[in-house]
């Protein structure tokens, strides 16, 4: 697990998440700090990588029903609900956390920003 696992988060952080930090002053108007040209081009890589990242997601949930099973296999539920929980994870960055990811470096793109609004 661990030899699929580090290679992905390592990607994850060095260029999928970063770019949410930029989501809640994006969504209340804020001027954005320097970091968004940043996040922009990590934006940018994120989804360019997007298909192997998905890849990598799927052999880390085969591993991990390969886990479950062995663990239900000897009466262990603690793997068991590690993996369910990781499985979950997964899920959540495909369907929660990447898209919008991707959808703020689109926003940011030079040329694309929105002018900073007041807050009512």
């Amino acid at each position: 697990m661990a030899r699929l696992l580090h290679p992905h988060f390592v990607k994850e952080e060095a260029f999928a998440l970063p770019p949410l930090g930029l989501l809640a002053p994006a969504a209340r108007g804020e001027a954005l700090p320097p970091a968004a040209e940043a996040a922009v081009r990590m934006a940018e890589r994120l989804q360019a990588e997007l298909p192997k990242m998905l890849a990598e997601h799927g052999r880390i949930v085969a591993a991990l029903v390969t886990l479950a099973a062995a663990a239900r296999a000897e009466g262990r539920a603690d793997p068991v609900r590690f993996a369910e929980a990781l499985k979950q994870h997964a899920r959540i960055e495909e369907e929660v956390l990447y898209p919008p990811a991707i959808l703020l470096g689109e926003q940011l793109r030079p040329g694309q920003r929105t002018a900073a609004r007041t807050p009512a």
